[in-house]
């Protein structure tokens, strides 16, 4: 269960590529996950599944959530307006949103009782409901969404975007 290769994330002067990379990094974090069922079915909640854990639940708790933040105070609503068809595919991507954050809630609460996993018999379901409506959605987004944005949004919005999101994490831009 090693740490997954993962390619390095944009700077802000790119945000959608950074939206792009965050959504390698959720699919190789879902990755993590989907190995710890059967790892703790053969060794237990040992140190290397406790390591997963804390990763996981690390990146959903916090880069997870700026992610979402990200598109839906900042992405958006730049983007509702311009057709039917893209407030369509955002209301769809926005009840998305809201169905990962209760499966991760339910993740999440399996996961803070790691010693218990290994008699938890619907961990294993939880993270498959879980990692495959995140890959169902970011390939929904990355399909319908980003590329119409590459397209719509102009130089100036881009980088207002870059910024709002440099914000958001605290980092000078």
């Amino acid at each position: 269960m090693s740490d997954p290769l993962v390619p390095e994330i944009p700077d802000f002067d790119d945000p959608l590529g950074i939206l792009r990379a965050c959504h390698e990094r959720m699919l190789a974090h879902c990755d993590i996950l989907q190995k710890l069922p059967p790892h703790i079915k053969e060794n237990g909640v040992d140190d290397e599944a406790r390591s997963a854990i804390g990763k996981v639940v690390n990146y959903f708790s916090t880069s997870a959530v700026h992610h979402h933040q990200d598109e839906e105070q900042d992405l958006f609503p730049l983007l509702t307006h311009q057709s039917l068809k893209l407030a369509e595919i955002i209301h769809r991507l926005k009840q998305e949103h809201n169905e990962l954050v209760g499966l991760w809630e339910q993740l999440q609460q399996d996961m803070r009782k790691a010693s218990a996993l290994a008699e938890n018999t619907d961990f294993a379901s939880h993270v498959d409901r879980f990692c495959n409506a995140y890959q169902e959605h970011i390939e929904y987004e990355n399909s319908e969404l980003l590329g119409m944005a590459q397209h719509i949004l102009s130089q100036r919005q881009l980088e207002d975007l870059g910024r709002s999101m440099a914000r958001r994490r605290g980092l000078p831009r």
